[in-house]
């Protein structure tokens, strides 16, 4: 198993092999590239993003600053997704985003983490678990995602959350550690915010 292998296997290696940083730097120019753009270059960053990313689908918009630790090369996103100002995605292995999936503005989702002992540490050494978002996933402003985390289909993730287990489907979450609140009900085909009454068919929006 080569360094680059060992990365995606979920063991400890070190994250300073020279050959590895050589392959992060080439990924990290272009994402310098996309975070230069002009909000007039949509088709420049589009072209990027396709670049950049293992996998990018249909009507993705991402708001610069996007901060990835490979610049994207890890991350997988369906079509129409949508991220807010500085989502930052420590893709040192896979993350993967279903279809209409929404970013508030600072959320971080993280594969990489580093052992709690300290000797491990000292060389600099890590570890990469991926992470699994689903389809039409809401994720609040502020929120970290761990390595590993699956979150389920329609979910809402609470602002600041800081999600660390398996959240399932259909459900709102929040909370450090993120927990669910409430599924997802009757209440919400009528009010979209609070006392906030639905006054729209859904079929026109």
């Amino acid at each position: 198993m080569n360094i680059y292998e060992k990365m995606h296997s979920g063991e400890i290696y070190s994250c300073t092999d020279e050959n590895l940083m050589n392959k992060q730097m080439k990924c990290l120019e272009k994402l310098y590239d996309f975070n230069a753009t002009r909000p007039s270059e949509g088709e420049k960053r589009q072209a990027l993003l396709k670049e950049m990313f293992a996998e990018i689908g249909d009507d993705c918009y991402i708001e610069p600053p996007f901060h990835a630790n490979w610049g994207g090369k890890h991350v997988h996103f369906g079509s129409n997704v949508y991220a807010n100002f500085n989502l930052t995605m420590v893709d040192d292995t896979h993350i993967y985003v279903g279809d209409y999936t929404m970013f508030g503005p600072n959320v971080t989702v993280a594969t990489g983490g580093h052992p709690v002992l300290p000797e491990l540490r000292e060389p600099v050494t890590q570890f990469n678990i991926p992470v699994h978002i689903g389809r039409n996933v809401w994720i609040g402003a502020g929120a970290v995602i761990l390595p590993g985390v699956k979150i389920g289909d329609n979910t809402v993730i609470g602002a600041g959350s800081v999600v660390t287990k398996d959240i399932p489907a259909n459900v709102v979450a929040v909370g450090n550690p993120c927990r669910v609140l409430r599924e997802i009900n009757e209440h919400d085909k009528e009010y979209y915010y609070k006392d906030r009454k639905i006054n729209i068919k859904m079929d026109t929006v």
